[in-house]
């Protein structure tokens, strides 16, 4: 009969997240992982069978994390947008190895397609509605509008998170909001949000 390791699967994930946070996806291996835990190799083995099924296990587990981060509580359809934007910018200055692991390196291995991975297809949808309504402006112009922030944003964050940009997150996140009015007067919108996002 098998021995029960007593190392949880759950254990084993958060310290490689921690790791990766901390070291980068590189520094990762069942050795090291193990000694950072301060178990043997089975307990890996046991649950993951081979470097391979960890890091698929890696990759979801930070992703979830990841996700967790981005997850806005507030009703409102722009400011839910602007949340994920900002917490985007803030994975990039504040964890940018997981940053790269996740959306830059390709070393996790998955492939949802840039901000496809930050927010679910019905939320963009919900939160596209909303926005077409307040504003007064097609659906399809939120969705150009989505798409040009989107992409400006992980541009930056980028940027941000393999050090080309040394800017501070402050002047990074106005840098986005600029853009994003900018991008949102290309929509149609007939609104002054610039003063609003000063006003909060």
């Amino acid at each position: 009969m098998a021995r029960k390791t007593q190392v949880s699967k759950e254990i084993i994930l958060q310290e490689a997240l921690e790791m990766l946070i901390r070291d980068g996806y590189s520094a990762i291996n069942i050795k090291t992982l193990s000694k950072e835990i301060g178990c043997s190799t089975q307990p890996l083995v046991w649950h993951f069978e081979n470097m391979a099924g960890l890091r698929k296990a890696l990759a979801e587990y930070a992703l979830n994390y990841a996700n967790g981060k981005m997850r806005s509580c507030v009703q409102n359809g722009m400011d839910a947008f602007a949340g994920v934007g900002m917490a985007y910018i803030n994975l990039a200055f504040d964890e940018p190895n997981l940053f790269q692991y996740l959306y830059m390196s390709g070393e996790s291995e998955l492939r949802a397609g840039g901000f496809d991975v930050l927010v679910h297809a019905e939320a963009n949808a919900a939160m596209a509605a909303q926005i077409a309504d307040d504003l007064k402006i097609p659906k399809e112009n939120v969705s150009s509008f989505f798409q040009n922030t989107m992409i400006y944003t992980h541009g930056l964050a980028c940027f941000v998170a393999s050090g080309v940009i040394t800017s501070s997150k402050e002047e990074v996140i106005r840098m986005v909001r600029q853009a994003a009015l900018t991008f949102l007067s290309q929509a149609g919108a007939k609104t002054n949000l610039e003063e609003n996002n000063d006003n909060k």
